[in-house]
């Protein structure tokens, strides 16, 4: 248990720690178990302002809320997703690099590209399952055991709509006092998105054994599964080729 301890410490490495901490990643797999989550999940009320059904089979949204490899991770898993991206949002393209963000000076969130189908997922349910389940809405520039600007809780919204459902929704929860402290997300203007480098896209479906992914997004797919039944799916829409 000291080795959970002290990986639950841990912070998002550095590109060049990478390989080294994988090779625990066998230990922590045996000993961890997905339940030490620092974001644990909450259960809340469903948006009462959301989107209006449209003409288009394809919309997009663009959230923060931490390591991106655990909020890609959940909504992957997500049935009416059709595409999930890792990347930066909130800076200039010129910065939008790993290394560059990691420093917390560039003005980039590691944020998610969610691609969906508005006529099976809405932009709502969206936000409930970002606000519920892939990450914690009341940690101001941090997530679990990640600190920094960079992992800061913001949304930002492509339209107007957007912008008013996500303004509603979070007047809607601090209303209901639906967490014990209230909600920091930002509502940021869009700037763009860039990609993140192909190594961290689908990383948690394709290292479920390691020590980050174990104890800080696992958890996050089992409340997803569990608190949404109706909406997960087993089977992870990929962006990598070849991914499993």
């Amino acid at each position: 248990m000291k080795v959970i301890a002290m990986l639950q410490r841990w912070t998002r490495p550095t590109t060049a720690k990478l390989a080294g901490l994988a090779m625990l990643a066998a230990l922590v797999a045996g000993v961890a178990r997905p339940v030490l989550s620092a974001e644990a999940a909450v259960k809340i009320p469903a948006p009462s302002v959301d989107e209006k059904p449209g003409a288009s089979r394809s919309q997009t949204a663009v959230f923060a809320g931490g390591c991106f490899w655990g909020v890609q991770g959940v909504f992957e898993h997500v049935r009416g997703v059709t595409r999930v991206t890792s990347g930066y949002a909130g800076g200039a393209a010129s910065t939008a690099q790993y290394e560059r963000v990691g420093t917390g000076s560039t003005g980039h969130a590691e944020s998610v590209e969610i691609r969906y189908d508005p006529a099976q997922i809405s932009y709502g349910k969206l936000l409930q399952i970002f606000f519920s389940v892939a990450h914690n809405p009341t940690q101001l520039n941090y997530q679990g055991p990640d600190h920094g600007t960079q992992y800061r809780s913001a949304i930002f919204p492509l339209t107007p709509e957007q912008r008013s459902i996500a303004q509603a929704y979070i007047a809607q929860l601090d209303g209901a006092r639906a967490y014990r402290a209230p909600i920091v997300t930002r509502i940021e203007d869009y700037k763009g998105f860039y990609a993140a480098e192909d190594y961290h896209q689908d990383f948690l479906v394709n290292n479920p054994t390691y020590p980050y992914i174990v104890i800080n997004d696992l958890p996050k797919i089992a409340s997803l599964k569990a608190m949404f039944p109706e909406l997960y799916r087993n089977d992870a829409v990929l962006v990598t080729k070849g991914a499993s």
